[in-house]
């Protein structure tokens, strides 16, 4: 009886939150289209991270971080000036500071972005055999071709084809010898607004260099496929 109390009440608790301005936003984010909830929890359970640094993790994501704007318009500090102290020029809101910062794009979005190719570049390595010393991702310095009898990995390396093809630079290449097929992998870290527009972007962008690799290299099937993390 005591549980089924406790569920009713936690029940009762997220519906008040998912009605509140800044707490709705995050369950509606999970709501959109493409989204795997499961995945996109999996870090709460299976990530060792110290409480607090969940938590601070946690906020970001309800949107309670002490942001200008947030000191602005929530708080009610009308003095407050809410223009971003990097670029001063867009409110101060978390969207703005994790995507949309110009002063931020090419030091921290890059950073960010290039964290991620190295974790899903070195885990198709380990799975394909193609290293043998395991070591931190940040660490790592990717080699621009990894190749053995059945699988071929390449970093961000340009494909060559017979026409001109716009897109031809995905993050990852990897290559089953074996079954004939190749994966391009592109990696995407945008807001969260923008998530089903990335991932229909990526595909659309990168299909007309899968249809060329089919022909030139004769693979069975080259696959466009879009890794994309919003950025909260």
């Amino acid at each position: 009886m005591k549980n089924i109390r406790r569920k009713e009440y936690n029940n009762k608790v997220k519906r008040q939150r998912s009605q509140k301005a800044l707490h709705g936003h995050h369950p509606y984010d999970f709501s959109q289209q493409y989204v795997d909830t499961g995945a996109s929890n999996k870090w709460l359970t299976n990530m060792d991270l110290f409480a607090e640094t969940e938590g601070f993790l946690t906020a970001i994501q309800d949107q309670v971080i002490l942001t200008r704007n947030y000191k602005k318009y929530i708080l009610k500090q009308p003095d407050t000036d809410e223009l971003c102290r990097r670029c001063g020029k867009e409110s101060e809101t978390i969207q703005h500071i994790t995507e949309a910062c110009e002063q931020l794009a090419a030091t921290e979005y890059v950073k960010r972005h290039d964290g991620l190719a190295k974790i899903i570049h070195q885990k198709l390595a380990e799975a394909a055999k193609l290293i043998d010393d395991k070591h931190p991702y940040y660490k790592d310095t990717p080699a621009i071709v990894l190749e053995n009898e059945n699988f071929k990995l390449c970093w961000n390396r340009s494909i060559l084809t017979d026409k001109t093809i716009p897109f031809n630079l995905p993050d990852i290449t990897f290559m089953n010898k074996k079954t004939k097929n190749t994966f391009l992998i592109h990696i995407a870290v945008p807001d969260t607004h923008n998530f089903a527009n990335t991932i229909t972007d990526k595909r659309n962008k990168y299909q007309e260099l899968a249809n060329e690799i089919c022909v030139m290299w004769k693979q069975k099937a080259a696959q466009v496929i879009p890794i994309v993390i919003s950025s909260t």
